[in-house]
């Protein structure tokens, strides 16, 4: 009944051949022309259809021959797109121009050499597409060699270093235009580079690739670049005056990647799922690139894909499992006391106030916690609730996207806390606990708390999970949650050794002020016996029985015991 929904599919080409779903974006063409910069750089999240707009401007300029050396004509995939419509000053520029279109996402390696080889393979396969400018003779017989060196992966490093404006040369030739440059996902060798030791000498590669193609070129039309992260010019574009920076700060372009509210509402009404807007609306909105309110593009379209096959399957954080979670770990991991204040703020629905540091390199991401707030915002961990302006500093509010990214940070605080307690010495409150003693329990459960980042709103869930992740690692007792025994559930059960005969039962609260600590804990205690939670366990041969009545508020715990 329906087109098919592009799912991992960014090539242009395939999409509209195959009459997959496709969001008319054709306008960033006309916007791409009327501004003037010769050089522009656009950062936005991962995932956000990048890859799918630069392959889109390239088969809109592109003037090239199939490997077969038949002349390619792209038009026909414009037909009946929005860009048709907006003039001849537009539609006279389809298929007039040579590209040179380089990704270099596959850069993400564990070494330089295998970085460097992994860029040195995507521009030999460039050089490889652009083949037919070798077969005449418009190339000197010098050129053609390094050509084929390049091409055949056997050049030098500084013949690598300039391979891209290498090119431009060779192509402006051939065809006496002026060429564009298109440029995919350029701080993925950075930042892997950064995280693996060895970023100084991708970024001296990536610099030398960059200038020589980008600075002073003069067979350069223009230049599209695209990347997560908007970077100092200084560490990667020294000197390069031609470059315009498009982050999600900028009120132009805003609509061009990602879903905008009305696109949202087409898609799902197409797809016959148009009553779930508000569920879409909770788990993938929530971005603001400049004024323009986007939702995350990966997310929605898996989302309909799964939900007008299965009108009951539930939402799921669908970009959590294709973006690098390692800048929410490192903050996470990197906390101080008013950092965790922070992250339970935002979590609980709050929001915090940040300066913006526009200009960052990988290796100050970690210098300040500013930074580290800087890079969640430009990847899309927080959005912009509001700005000010203060003196030569402009100070974001920010808040958390949506409940998707919400449960990254959840899944990433649990895993890190799981982690953590394995390397704690929780020997007091074992003990504390078999020998009854509450105030070491209710002091060591505190002090616990007041370490770690809480979510939930502090709900009894939250305790529940916080507590029985403390206790699973005690040594000789299985620990068993939410099991029914007598006229109910207790809430944690720790057992022995059948033939040691040893159970704890304990009853959790959360109280709604410091001062119902004791009374919820005394509730707390009553239900164990009310509701005989030791009745089951007595028929199995437990004998000996601890009874914990305990109540929490905020950080603060309260144990009562019989």
């Amino acid at each position: 009944m329906y087109k098919p929904l592009p799912i991992g599919i960014d090539d242009f080409k395939k999409i509209r051949e195959n009459n997959y779903y496709y969001i008319d974006k054709t306008l960033f063409i006309k916007e791409i022309l009327d501004k003037s910069s010769e050089v522009k750089l656009f950062t936005r999240p991962r995932r956000f259809g990048k890859t799918l707009a630069l392959s889109m401007l390239r088969y809109f300029f592109e003037a090239g021959y199939d490997p077969d050396g038949c002349k390619v004509d792209n038009s026909s995939l414009f037909k009946g797109l929005k860009i048709m419509d907006a003039g001849e000053n537009y539609t006279r520029r389809l298929c007039q121009y040579p590209v040179i279109s380089l990704s270099l996402k596959s850069a993400k390696q564990p070494d330089f050499d295998m970085a460097f080889d992994a860029v040195v393979n995507e521009i030999s396969k460039e050089f490889d597409r652009h083949n037919y400018v070798i077969s005449g003779d418009i190339l000197l017989p010098e050129e053609k060699d390094q050509y084929i060196r390049i091409r055949g992966k056997q050049a030098s490093r500084i013949e690598y270093a300039t391979a891209l404006e290498f090119l431009t040369r060779c192509l402006k030739k051939v065809f006496r235009k002026n060429v564009i440059i298109l440029l995919d996902e350029y701080d993925v060798p950075l930042e892997n580079a950064y995280f693996k030791g060895f970023y100084e000498k991708m970024a001296d590669f990536i610099r030398s690739l960059f200038e020589s193609a980008l600075k002073t070129n003069p067979n350069l039309e223009f230049a599209v670049i695209t990347g997560c992260l908007r970077i100092t010019k200084e560490s990667i574009f020294t000197g390069l005056n031609n470059l315009q920076i498009i982050s999600i700060m900028n009120k132009n372009y805003g609509e061009y990647f990602g879903f905008t509210q009305k696109e949202v509402e087409s898609l799902l009404c197409d797809y016959g799922i148009g009553g779930k807007s508000e569920e879409v609306k909770q788990w993938y909105d929530g971005y603001l690139f400049g004024n323009t309110e986007v939702y995350n593009p990966w997310s929605v379209i898996n989302y309909v894909d799964e939900v007008s096959e299965d009108q009951g399957a539930f939402p799921m954080p669908y970009w959590a499992n294709t973006s690098s979670n390692s800048i929410v770990r490192e903050l996470v991991e990197r906390a101080d006391g008013s950092v965790k204040q922070e992250m339970e703020e935002l979590i609980a629905g709050g929001s915090i106030e940040k300066p913006v540091h526009v200009d960052i390199t990988y290796n100050e991401v970690y210098k300040t916690q500013d930074n580290l707030w800087n890079f969640l915002f430009f990847t899309g961990y927080l959005k912009k609730l509001s700005e000010r302006f203060d003196g030569e500093t402009i100070y974001l509010t920010l808040a958390i996207p949506n409940t998707e990214v919400k449960l990254i940070y959840r899944d990433t605080i649990l895993d890190w806390f799981n982690q953590s307690i394995k390397k704690k010495d929780f020997s007091a409150l074992y003990r504390g606990l078999m020998q009854g003693e509450t105030d070491v329990m209710g002091r060591e459960i505190s002090k616990s708390l007041m370490e770690t980042i809480s979510f939930y709103d502090y709900k009894e869930d939250y305790y529940h999970g916080f507590l029985a992740g403390l206790l699973k690692m005690m040594d000789g007792y299985t620990l068993k949650s939410n099991r029914e025994s007598g006229l109910g559930r207790s809430d944690l059960l720790l057992l022995s050794a059948p033939y040691e005969g040893i159970a704890v039962i304990m009853e959790l609260k959360a109280a709604d002020s410091f001062a119902q600590l004791d009374g919820s804990a005394r509730e707390a205690l009553c239900q164990i016996k009310e509701k005989q939670y030791d009745a089951e366990l007595k028929l199995e041969g437990y004998h000996t029985f601890l009874y914990y009545g305990i109540s929490f508020y905020k950080k603060l715990c309260r144990v009562l015991a019989e």
